[in-house]
């Protein structure tokens, strides 16, 4: 492997290092606001991104809780993808990138990712229904509004942990000719 790919694969694993640790902090925050909201709901709006949803709580508990839920899971989700992600860059072998951990972790990353997307997409929706009964949801757009990117990356993610599948198939049927 020359001195290049040896660099920017380093970069890679490192710039995945920052997402990763990113969106845990964004997760725990989240997290955090969530139990200040429920105990402590005036402190909200001093918060993290200062995601004061009280209007929505106090239309429906029901309706907070499950936006609150949407909101939590695809920020975890993001960061359990990214783990995901720095467990493959750290036990990739790129003299011998063909092999089924590869694959397995690959086609994992993309049901993630399609999970995300899933979530995403819901949410979308059901904070649509909540806006046709007069609530604001404009500061909620930014945790689902690229739903169908991450279908989409599912889908290509997926096609991509096929081929390295066939791939660990017919390096396997090699080595056994051999």
């Amino acid at each position: 492997m020359s001195k290049r790919n040896n660099f920017v694969f380093t970069a890679l694993h490192i710039v995945a290092w920052i997402i990763f640790v990113g969106l845990c902090i964004e997760a725990g925050a989240l997290l955090v606001n969530f139990v200040f909201s429920l105990f402590k709901p005036e402190v909200v709006q001093h918060l993290y991104q200062k995601l004061d949803l009280s209007n929505i709580y106090e239309h429906s508990q029901w309706a907070y809780f499950g936006v609150y839920s949407f909101i939590l899971a695809i920020s975890i989700l993001k960061a359990y993808l990214f783990y995901i992600v720095i467990t493959l860059l750290h036990k990739l072998d790129l003299l011998k990138p063909f092999n089924t951990y590869v694959a397995g972790q690959i086609t994992k990353i993309s049901y993630y990712t399609l999970s995300i997307g899933l979530f995403s997409y819901m949410a979308r929706e059901v904070t649509r229904g909540l806006q046709h009964d007069g609530i604001d949801i404009d500061k909620l757009g930014e945790f689902w509004a690229d739903s169908q990117a991450y279908i989409l990356m599912a889908a290509v993610i997926y096609v991509i942990a096929t081929i390295i599948s066939r791939g660990v198939e017919i390096q396997n049927e090699n080595d056994l000719t051999v």
